[in-house]
């Protein structure tokens, strides 16, 4: 049974941070998971150990199988298994709040999965939630895709509060939809783990990540798989840290590595003051 379209609020109180720092992690994953989750513990260390408090992984950062049904193999179930596990295990390490990218999860469906985006806190424990709403078609040369065929979509816009303000999360082809980030209702930070490819990301990505910073007047964290991956396909990479006001403040093209900045709060607060575009939003009825 799919869940309505409506909004999900994890809602916590936390002494927010005046500042802080955040990374997005960019890998080039390949079939195995156990190799990825190294190399993921590699740079999540990496990034810890440079400031970051809050880290986002990429799209699919525990396994880029040579097709859909490798993905399928590995599906967890809620609270259990080799993935979810060292998310959480990682988190309490480093004491850090870390956005797992997406991991497939078992769905209602048996022979699907869902593409599902894990969100731990510093203590380890898993504090949201949320499942891809839009799934990816693309019919160009030689590349086409369909992640309807072995994924079933989330239906709830997912926000979680943490010590860094509130966080929408989104998951890569949902960055093309602006009227997902619209329903986060007002968030200090957008999270991105992406994969997007090579042939859409060179010419729309960056658009489109600025583009929504500049519209909901949030930070926003993009991580993505960046290069040639062992299965043939090209991932844009790119990854990124945006501020509201657009400003690119720290950028990866390619291969595995993370991109770091720090993030001020109040300055959100000053441009919201300034240019109130989202209280003077108006919705206009056809």
């Amino acid at each position: 049974m799919q869940e309505k379209n409506t909004i999900r609020r994890h809602p916590a109180s936390y002494e927010r941070l005046d500042h802080f720092k955040v990374a997005a992690v960019q890998m080039v994953s390949g079939p195995d998971v156990l190799d990825n989750l190294s190399e993921a513990r590699r740079l999540i260390g990496m990034a810890a150990s440079k400031g970051a408090r809050l880290i986002v992984l990429p799209e699919y950062f525990a396994i880029m199988g040579s097709n859909d049904a490798a993905r399928l193999a590995v599906r967890e179930h809620p609270g259990e298994g080799v993935i979810q596990n060292f998310l959480s295990e990682v988190a309490l390490e480093h004491k850090i709040w870390l956005v797992g990218g997406s991991i497939p999860m078992v769905a209602d469906t048996t022979n699907k999965m869902r593409n599902a985006c894990l969100v731990y806190d510093d203590k380890g424990k898993q504090v949201a939630r949320y499942d891809k709403i839009h799934l990816f078609n693309l019919n160009i040369g030689n590349e086409h895709y369909h992640e309807g065929r072995t994924i079933e979509p989330g239906r709830q816009v997912v926000v979680v509060d943490s010590p860094f303000g509130r966080i929408g999360l989104a998951i890569c082809y949902d960055l093309r939809f602006p009227e997902l980030f619209r329903a986060m209702q007002d968030v200090s930070i957008i999270v991105l783990p992406s994969a997007f490819t090579e042939t859409t990301g060179k010419v729309h990505w960056e658009i489109l990540v600025r583009a929504r910073a500049i519209e909901n007047l949030a930070y926003v964290v993009a991580a993505g798989q960046g290069g040639r991956h062992i299965n043939g396909r090209e991932t844009h990479g790119n990854s990124m840290i945006v501020d509201p006001w657009g400003k690119v403040i720290d950028k990866l093209p390619r291969g595995p590595g993370f991109v770091i900045g720090e993030l001020d709060p109040r300055y959100r607060g000053s441009l919201l003051t300034s240019l109130p575009a989202l209280s003077d939003r108006v919705l206009v009825s056809s």
